[in-house]
């Protein structure tokens, strides 16, 4: 089957488009030799990508001219699912083609190497139908090919859940079994934080956490959900027979090669027992500080405060806001040899090598009121608490603090100078807070735009100012490019494809001090705050609004 290649080379062709300038081109033949010699070989298309010369759309059409072949977009050609279905997910992965539609009888498939003879034709044979290869950007292709796969696997799952016999023994039945693995597994792979079973009045609700928002994944009939939940159950060691009461359990399982920790928290409701499942990837890695999107002025005076000797650094904001993982980022950077470190969590989410983590038990009367006693009889340099509870924790904390032990910890409060007044309320005297406390790190998570579909358009200074009064424009700026979800492929159609950290970071000057000492109010500690450089909450999500990282909207939904 000839296809009909041009023997033009790509960087000529590129050339011809006006993609691409000779000057490029020879830097980026340069760029290639020198990986050569260091013993990576990287294809030239790659290698402008990687150089900014060249979008992956212009790639993708000089290689599709260059093969003869159709160029595509399945931004706007949706995949035929008929089309897709025709090849198993493993064929897929393994030709990295995929079915995508049909065009004069003769079927559409969407190649990485159109030149590939044998993948063409064993995808004849198997499909049954005369091949038309056409190219897509690579990116596409991989993203539909991982939406496919996943899509078939929960298909088949789905069709092997049969109907349940009322009465019929909960924790044995087969499809409660297949079913609980299903939403695990694809919990792991969407890679939610946080899985919602709920029952309604007619039917079973489960509801996943992505990037920090609920999305309905699945509906069942509601005679299943009372299996399923015994069935969770009996993997995170609860008690079935329970279900009055509200229980924590937790599992450990292998998803993709992957450990996954899982805690379950039932909770009576009207309609039955409501799970949530929080999961935490164990082998996931370690993000840094500056990964997590710390502007790098605050993250100086940050890292000033946590190579302190001694002192007390708390991390703020509500659940799911990141507080844990800037505390373990913090520890990463702490933890050498000549550091005796010590945490107190609960539950332990991440292990870290070279640091003695332990796990609050309550059962066992092991409290972090109690475990921090236990802390400072171990001589450690130091000390993380997972969380500041009550009034207990916090006093020894505090005075850990005061003894030589740098001591950090999370505390719920909406932003950095509530923190404090946080502690006063606690019971803890102006004087300790202010002769301990060394900062206080405010944080949110906001989720960024996907760089394959964010739309872009103008806002006149007029229009911005007259919607956000506060946004950060300079004196000469008349106006400003933003950005606005879209959705593709790549992002599910949401528009969005991870989050980034907005920080507020609080320095103690002596000023801060004497305003502690003299029980001034949280708003007032603010505002003297700003006056000595502190960037707010929102200022810093507006200036990554600015940069083009997230949207408008998604600031304001998420920071008041």
């Amino acid at each position: 089957m000839k296809l009909g290649f041009s023997k033009n080379y790509l960087g000529d062709i590129l050339i011809e488009a006006g993609d691409l300038t000779a000057e490029q081109l020879q830097a980026a033949l340069q760029h290639q030799k020198e990986k050569a010699r260091e013993g990576t070989r990287v294809l030239l298309g790659q290698t402008l990508i990687d150089l900014g010369f060249c979008s992956e759309e212009a790639i993708s059409r000089a290689l599709a001219r260059k093969a003869g072949v159709p160029f595509l977009s399945l931004q706007q050609h949706p995949v035929d699912s008929a089309a897709a279905n025709l090849v198993e997910p493993e064929v897929a992965l393994r030709y990295n083609a995929l079915p995508i539609g049909f065009e004069h009888g003769k079927l559409l498939v969407a190649l990485k190497h159109p030149s590939d003879v044998i993948a063409i034709d064993d995808l004849r044979i198997i499909t049954g139908h005369e091949i038309k290869p056409v190219i897509v950007p690579d990116s596409e292709l991989a993203a539909a090919i991982e939406q496919f796969s996943r899509a078939t696997t929960e298909v088949e799952q789905e069709e092997e859940v049969p109907d349940l016999l009322p009465g019929a023994e909960v924790s044995e039945e087969r499809p409660a079994v297949q079913l609980a693995n299903q939403i695990l597994h694809q919990a792991v792979r969407a890679g939610a934080s946080d899985v919602h079973i709920e029952p309604l009045e007619k039917n079973m609700r489960v509801r996943m956490r992505i990037d920090g928002v609920l999305h309905e994944v699945i509906q069942h009939p509601r005679r299943i959900h009372p299996p399923l939940v015994s069935r969770l159950k009996v993997m995170a060691g609860m008690d079935i027979a329970e279900r009055r009461l509200p229980q924590d359990g937790r599992m450990t399982m292998k998803v993709d090669n992957r450990t996954i920790d899982v805690r379950v928290a039932s909770l009576p409701s009207v309609y039955g027992e409501k799970l949530t499942l929080r999961i935490l990837d164990r082998d996931a890695r370690l993000i840094t500080l500056e990964e997590m999107g710390f502007p790098r002025d605050q993250l100086e005076k940050y890292n000033r405060i946590m190579h302190l000797p001694y002192g007390f650094i708390l991390v703020t904001g509500p659940t799911g806001s990141g507080k844990s993982t800037t505390l373990y980022a913090t520890l990463a950077v702490l933890n050498s040899v000549d550091r005796h470190i010590i945490t107190l969590e609960d539950p332990v989410e991440r292990r870290l090598d070279g640091i003695n983590q332990i796990q609050i038990n309550l059962k066992a009367g092991l409290t972090f009121a109690s475990g921090l006693r236990a802390i400072v009889r171990n001589d450690p340099d130091v000390v993380m608490v997972g969380e500041i509870r009550d009034q207990e924790s916090a006093r020894i904390a505090v005075e850990s603090a005061l003894t030589g032990h740098l001591v950090l910890a999370t505390l719920h409060t909406n932003d950095a100078a509530g923190a404090i007044t946080r502690l006063g309320d606690m019971g803890i005297e102006p004087y300790l807070t202010a002769s301990s406390l060394a900062g206080v790190v405010a944080q949110r998570l906001v989720r960024v735009l996907c760089p394959h579909c964010r739309e872009q358009y103008e806002l006149s200074r007029e229009e911005l100012l007259a919607s956000v009064p506060d946004f950060p424009l300079s004196e000469g700026e008349s106006g400003l490019t933003v950005y606005k979800p879209r959705g593709c492929l790549r992002c599910s159609n949401t528009g969005y494809r991870g989050r980034t950290g907005v920080y507020e970071l609080l320095v103690f000057s002596e000023n801060i001090r004497r305003l502690t000492l003299e029980r001034r109010t949280s708003h007032e500690i603010k505002d003297a705050a700003i006056a000595e450089g502190m960037i707010t909450l929102r200022r810093d999500g507006l200036e990554k609004v600015k940069k083009g990282l997230t949207s408008l909207e998604e600031v304001m939904r998420v920071i008041v």
